[in-house]
Formats: C-alpha cells, sequence, structure tokens
C-alpha cells in the first residue's frame, strides 16, 4: 500500500494569510518527497478558507518544481466551475510541465456556498459535470471534436498542444457510493473515496465495487488504483491526542457548515457551527494516534485490497507539528508496508 499526504491549504486566522499558507504546502510536499510517501495531492475550492486552493493546476506545476519523485494528484478539481475547451489545454500543459508526474482527479463539487456563487446550483451539477467529463475526455483524445449538448455547443476545434500521452493524463474520479465507484471504475478512472461517517461495512461496499468493476475489466483494469482519503495525525501521549482530537472537531464543524449545512460564511470564513457528531465518535472516523496503533488500522485498509491511502493531517496543528506528523508516518509507518509490498511483489516473481 502506498501513501499520499493530502495538503489541505487551511487557516482559522486571517492573519496567517496566504502567502504563509503555501509556503508550508511547499515544505510539507518536499518532505513528503524526501521521505518515502508516493504521492502528494491538492484539491480545488473557492471563495472559503477550507481547503483553500483556487488554482490546483498552478499548484500541481509548482509542487512540481520543487519534487522529484512524488505523483501529484488534483483531489480534486472541480470540473463544473471551468471551460473544457480552455482547461482541456491547461491540463496538457500542467502534465507536460510536470513530466508526468500529475494525475487528474475530477468531481463535481462538494460545497454549494462556493458553487452557487459561480451561478451553478448543486442541483445541476452532477448533469454538468458528466457532459463535462465526457467534453474534456473527447477533446484530450481526439482531434477537430464538435459538440452540441445542454452545457456545451461549439463546432470544431482542436485543443493544442496535443497531450504527450495518448488521452492526456491519467484521470481519478472521486465517489463515495458504491454505484459510483463501479462504474467509474468501467469506465477507466482511478477511484478516490472515503467513508466519512460511514461504517466498516459501508467501506467494504466500496472496496467491493471497485475491486468487482476492476475484476471484470481483466487486464484493461489491472492498472487501476483506489485510494482512501482519511484524516490523522501521529500523537506520543494521551493529551497531545486529546488535543489534536478537538482541533479536528473544530476543522469538522467549519466543514460540516459548508458541505452539508447551511453554508454560512463570513468574508471568506466558515463559521464553526455546533456538531450532531460527539468527540468520541468522532474518533472513531479518525486516525489520530500511535505510530503503533496507525499502522495496526492502516493494516486493516491494506488486508481490504486499498492501493494508496491519503492522509489529511492538515486541520489546524502548527507547521511544526504537521512536519513532525508527516516524518513520523514516514519513519515509523510507511516501512512497514512498504516490506509487505516487496515480500508480495517477490512472491510474484
Amino acid at each position: 500500500m502506498e501513501f499520499c499526504t493530502h495538503l489541505s491549504m487551511d487557516y482559522k486566522e486571517r492573519s496567517y494569510g496566504g502567502e504563509r499558507i503555501y509556503r508550508d504546502m511547499i515544505e510539507q510536499a518536499v518532505l513528503a518527497d524526501r521521505s518515502g510517501f508516493d504521492a502528494v495531492s491538492v484539491t480545488e475550492h473557492h471563495l472559503v478558507n477550507l481547503g483553500m486552493m483556487p488554482a490546483t493546476l498552478m499548484s500541481v506545476v509548482k509542487l512540481a518544481a520543487h519534487t522529484q519523485k512524488v505523483k501529484i494528484i488534483t483531489a480534486v478539481a472541480v470540473l463544473p466551475l471551468h471551460d473544457m475547451r480552455s482547461y482541456a489545454g491547461e491540463v496538457i500543459v500542467a502534465d507536460i510541465f510536470t513530466e508526468g508526474r500529475m494525475i487528474l482527479g475530477v468531481g463535481r463539487g462538494a460545497y454549494a456556498f462556493e458553487m452557487e456563487r459561480f451561478g451553478v446550483p448543486m442541483d445541476v451539477t452532477r448533469e454538468k459535470f458528466d457532459e463535462s467529463l465526457d467534453v474534456l475526455t473527447t477533446l484530450l483524445r481526439e482531434e477537430e471534436v464538435a459538440w452540441k449538448g445542454k452545457y456545451y455547443n461549439f463546432d470544431a476545434l482542436t485543443v493544442m498542444p496535443r497531450p504527450c500521452r495518448r488521452g492526456g493524463p491519467d484521470m481519478l474520479m472521486a465517489a463515495l457510493h458504491p454505484e459510483a465507484i463501479y462504474h467509474s471504475t468501467k469506465r477507466g478512472f482511478h477511484i478516490l473515496t472515503t467513508p466519512l461517517h460511514g461504517d466498516r461495512a459501508h467501506l467494504v461496499a466500496q472496496v467491493d465495487a471497485f475491486r468487482r468493476a476492476r475484476d471484470e475489466m481483466g487486464e484493461a483494469g489491472a492498472h487501476l488504483t483506489l485510494m482512501l482519503s482519511r484524516a490523522a495525525f501521529v500523537t506520543r501521549s494521551e493529551k497531545d491526542r486529546r488535543q489534536k482530537v478537538e482541533l479536528a472537531n473544530d476543522f469538522f464543524a467549519r466543514f460540516d457548515n459548508v458541505y452539508t449545512g447551511p453554508g454560512i460564511v463570513d468574508a471568506g470564513m466558515a463559521r464553526v457551527l455546533p456538531r450532531k457528531q460527539t468527540l468520541a465518535e468522532l474518533e472513531q472516523n479518525l486516525l489520530i494516534c500511535t505510530p503503533q496503533e496507525m499502522t495496526d488500522k492502516l493494516g486493516e485498509y491494506a488486508d481490504l485490497g486499498i492501493d494508496r491511502v491519503s492522509l489529511t493531517m492538515n486541520f489546524g496543528a502548527s507547521q511544526a507539528d504537521t512536519l513532525e506528523s508527516t516524518r513520523a508516518v514516514a519513519e515509523e509507518v510507511i516501512p512497514h508496508f512498504r516490506s509487505t509490498s516487496m515480500k508480495k511483489t517477490a512472491e510474484l516473481v
């Protein structure tokens, strides 16, 4: 099982500033690249201080300039907010500038607050996303593309430059429901998922949907991977663990506000609202623990067949603590899974 660190650009205080938050992002990515992580990822969000990245492809290119090996994943780019005719060209250039290390993760958007302020109501995001994705993949694959649809109508055009890889970079789909995971896999997409507040049975259903689709595809699906997103942090004491859980609870109080709640945002700052989930319930969905406990919990994911776990460690801790947690994962957790992967490879040979 491989490891990704999700570079979620989030701050609680406006005074922290964008320059500082993105400097932190680069420092975390460089450490991940040097210490054995397989990938780093960024998300796209606008107009709010959660996952604050309005320029994902620009950030991907910047991260590539500071790293050597890690894959760089957009997790995810929000297609309904872009015009695919121009976006396809931007994707191609980003793929060239990253020398093939970019994986383009796509989704339909999660926060009604940002989508609706760009004139895209949440009740049309699925429909617009589906057409946008079809347009994008066609433009990356073919020349002289004309389109007549609900959201796109244009005469024949060819996006330039042409992709270095046929069809453009590898693409990843964000999907939560097992049925969506199954159909997205069948279309040839890598999958990013999370059980969020679901139980283990829901996670098993998600994994089974992916594996069933991949198995049905035979050789054509052998390269496809399943990535699981989890909030995580390495702690060394009970006091530290409680503090990090409280920070996570504060983060999710803002996240729930814009994801499933009323979307109350004060001049760009998502308001902290009371949560229905208790701290004890939240803890069950987090990997905030010692390195050994994290290894044990992640072992269950590896046994299920998860190919890559994406750890979100940016939920309010200091940069120093976040870097230390990243080091601890690299030095005390990842080696257990790397040796297992090598053993399995040797057995196959």
